[in-house]
């Protein structure tokens, strides 16, 4: 997969407060959601899973999805452990939060001082970015071509490489001796006939997902690989097909399909990730300007005074 090394710094106009403010969005604060109290839990409806009183039901799920970036989303769709993972945790949190409830944990002082200090956060989070909305048109093509000029020097690409391998496990060392023999005579077999080396990795090759594609992981760079394959692929031809290589995981017979050499990356491969930086960088610069507005009154008064007695405290 390519990644170019682009990146759009926002310099000095990265303000604390409103790197702090622009970073969290409704719905992935940990406080947004408030938990009900035990006697108002809903135990009815629909659900995807339940613990006593407590459920994750199928709008809450949604919920999770719908806030997730798109990429992400289908890699959770995809990993069931880590999805049923998710699950328990948030059963477990609910059922937490239910004995807390029935101890009067939230009218506890010193929690609803924090209660009440997350909800200015959210408050101010969301009304800062509503009043900082980026126009829809921005950036125009010629800002998009001035940032793809300015930053040329950082939009290189590494060497790619596209690696096909078959991948036999070791998942018992008393097995490592006939893995490896194994390994060897399908080593061989590919070199012998280096156009079945797909066919040969999807009837053995037990990494599943590039098998499916004739043992085809896409290009990388170099420092994506397993160290070990890392060496081997640095010393093939395109074409070429390794001996076994030995990783903590098991057996790699590699072949080596393609090779790009270093090269500046387009303004057509870069220009989301440009648009998205640049318009970030410039919803950080009307927060900024937002928030020195409010500061720039006559009405403003520092004690110095005060100040000091409350920094000599002893806290």
């Amino acid at each position: 997969m390519k990644k170019s090394t682009a990146v759009v710094s926002a310099g000095a106009l990265a303000l604390l407060v409103v790197a702090v403010a622009l970073g969290l969005r409704p719905g992935n604060d940990p406080v947004a959601a408030q938990q009900p109290t035990p006697s108002a839990v809903d135990v009815s409806g629909a659900a995807v899973a339940r613990l006593g009183n407590q459920r994750v039901s199928p709008e809450e799920l949604k919920n999770l999805l719908a806030s997730m970036a798109p990429e992400s989303r289908e890699q959770l769709r995809d990993n069931r452990g880590a999805l049923e993972g998710w699950i328990r945790s948030r059963l477990a949190e609910k059922a937490v939060l239910e004995q807390a409830d029935a101890q009067g944990w939230r009218q506890r002082p010193e929690v609803q001082q924090q209660t009440r200090l997350a909800a200015e956060q959210i408050v101010f989070r969301d009304y800062l970015q509503s009043v900082s909305q980026v126009p829809a048109d921005y950036p125009s093509e010629t800002e998009l071509q001035q940032a793809y000029e300015a930053g040329k020097a950082g939009w290189v690409t590494p060497v790619m490489y596209r690696v096909s391998q078959i991948f036999l496990a070791v998942n018992d060392p008393q097995n490592l001796e006939s893995v490896r023999k194994q390994a060897s005579e399908l080593s061989k077999k590919a070199q012998a006939a280096p156009a079945e080396f797909a066919a040969l990795a999807t009837q053995y090759s037990q990494d599943r997902a590039s098998a499916e594609r004739g043992g085809d992981n896409g290009l990388q760079p170099l420092q994506q690989l397993v160290p070990e394959v890392r060496g081997a692929v640095s010393r093939l031809k395109v074409g070429a097909i390794s001996d076994p290589v030995q990783s903590a995981a098991g057996f790699h017979v590699i072949k080596l399909t393609e090779q790009q050499p270093t090269r500046v990356a387009t303004l057509d491969e870069l220009r989301d990730h440009l648009r998205q930086a640049l318009r970030a960088q410039r919803q950080e610069q009307i927060a900024k300007a937002y928030l020195e507005g409010m500061l720039n009154t006559a009405t403003l008064s520092i004690d110095g005074a005060e100040l000091n007695k409350v920094l000599e405290e002893k806290l």
